[in-house]
């Protein structure tokens, strides 16, 4: 299994610093996330501050970004990090997309599969100098003068991973992404009963096999040194799953587990601004569902029960700066949890 953290985006001068502190401690993968800051901006420096951690969005936004100018930005990474770079892009909700990036907003699955082979396709046409000729509902590529090209990378093709949720979405990362980038609103139940058959079945219309898709989360972890600091992650992963609860986009996770009414209940605190009580809401056995729970010395072990065989990569801090205080030797034991993935397919 995979273990991944997060860049620190609020000051790119720490960037440097927390990449090489996140690869000396033996994770995996650095992530940046696109809520209050650019999520390539702090990759760029640690492409170049780092020689192993893979990198990666998780996510930006698509709809925003022509797929034109994230090519670029993905092309310069990939190459200045010699081929560890990840693109996971995903597509907001409809409120964000109109009022906070001024984005028309239409139906996003066919939208993110134009976004994804119109990406491939201007990629292709960078590394092999064929004519680019992308035409697409939503997007037209058909014009690339050499001036305009940048030379081949030598590089293997940038994975795309998407966000996911619902069951078109996650039937078109099965059939056309590289990986999928869970919410972690999501218990193993649902994971196993809803996210994996969707997933499944677009796979099985491209041919996908398992072992070449990463999935990413779908759970919270919740661990510290001792009882206490365990004490405070949980409190805080309860508080998120009253965040996200709130949402009707997310009751289904609720339903499952015989907590509906409370996802109504926690919208309407919502809508009041009681944001600060919705956590006491949620009990203990509820978050025990969302979560991994346990010490250092334990988290391995929940790990392996709440994720294993389902998911192949998992962070250990949901939210933050990298390099928290997880020993490398209890990183270790969590890579050593068996994973269906062995490797992107990224041939050209």
């Amino acid at each position: 299994m995979r273990v991944l953290s997060t860049l620190p985006q609020a000051d790119l001068r720490a960037t440097a610093d927390a990449a090489r502190a996140a690869e000396a401690a033996g994770y995996d993968t650095l992530l940046t996330m696109e809520n209050k800051h650019d999520p390539f901006l702090a990759h760029a420096i640690a492409a170049v501050s780092t020689q192993r951690i893979e990198l990666g969005t998780s996510v930006a936004i698509a709809f925003p970004r022509s797929p034109m100018v994230v090519a670029n930005a993905c092309w310069d990474l990939q190459n200045a990090s010699r081929g560890r770079f990840v693109l996971g892009i995903g597509p907001q909700i409809r409120p964000h997309n109109e009022k906070r990036f001024s984005v028309k907003w239409s139906a996003p699955a066919p939208r993110l599969r134009e976004y994804v082979h119109a990406l491939r396709a201007i990629w292709t046409t960078w590394e092999r100098g064929d004519k680019l000729d992308f035409r697409g509902e939503h997007y037209t590529f058909t014009l690339m003068p050499p001036y305009f090209m940048p030379p081949s990378m030598g590089q293997k093709m940038v994975p795309i991973t998407l966000a996911g949720v619902g069951p078109n979405t996650l039937r078109l990362a099965g059939e056309v992404a590289d990986g999928i980038r869970l919410h972690p609103f999501c218990t193993r139940a649902y994971l196993t009963d809803e996210i994996l058959p969707r997933l499944a079945e677009g796979m099985a219309r491209s041919g996908r096999q398992r072992a070449q898709f990463e999935i990413t989360g779908g759970g919270f972890v919740a661990t510290g040194k001792d009882a206490d600091s365990v004490a405070r992650a949980f409190e805080a992963v309860r508080g998120r799953i009253a965040f996200y609860g709130s949402t009707p986009g997310y009751w289904g996770v609720l339903e499952m587990h015989g907590h509906g009414e409370l996802g109504r209940e926690l919208n309407a605190m919502s809508k009041q601004g009681k944001w600060t009580e919705m956590a006491s809401r949620v009990p203990d056995e509820l978050v025990h569902e969302f979560a991994a729970v346990g010490t250092h010395r334990e988290i391995a072990a929940r790990i392996a029960e709440r994720f294993g065989g389902l998911s192949d990569a998992i962070s250990l801090r949901a939210e933050g700066a990298a390099g928290d205080d997880v020993p490398r030797e209890v990183i270790a034991e969590i890579q050593a949890i068996p994973t269906p993935f062995q490797g992107y397919q990224t041939a050209w």
